[in-house]
């Protein structure tokens, strides 16, 4: 699924099952709250933190999937293309940072 279908999808879902979006702020607070809880499970399975009892059955992709159905639905409140954007961001990266990688020290 290419990003626009994506957030086509998600405005349908909101149609059908949410009565209509939060406001931008919400979302933004509910933004935060996701990547807060992705951070969880990475800081406590992967970093140096012990993993709590409770954190061990947290699933990382359905937390990530709701980041990005966040993501998707700020996008499509502000209007914002995220195929487009996306798109043009990799473009960029890809002309700034063609060398920059391979000529890092660190991480070879």
């Amino acid at each position: 699924m290419d990003l626009q279908h994506a957030q086509k999808t998600v405005d349908n879902w909101i149609k059908a099952h949410g009565v209509r979006y939060f406001n931008e702020l919400t979302n933004m607070a509910q933004l935060t709250e996701e990547v807060g809880e992705v951070a969880r499970i990475i800081s406590r399975r992967y970093g140096e933190q012990s993993e709590k009892e409770s954190d061990k059955n947290k699933d990382l992709g359905e937390e990530l999937a709701d980041v990005l159905f966040v993501v998707l639905c700020l996008a499509n409140q502000t209007g914002v293309n995220l195929q487009d954007a996306f798109d043009k961001k990799l473009d960029i990266k890809t002309k700034r940072d063609h060398n920059r990688h391979h000529s890092n020290e660190k991480l070879k």
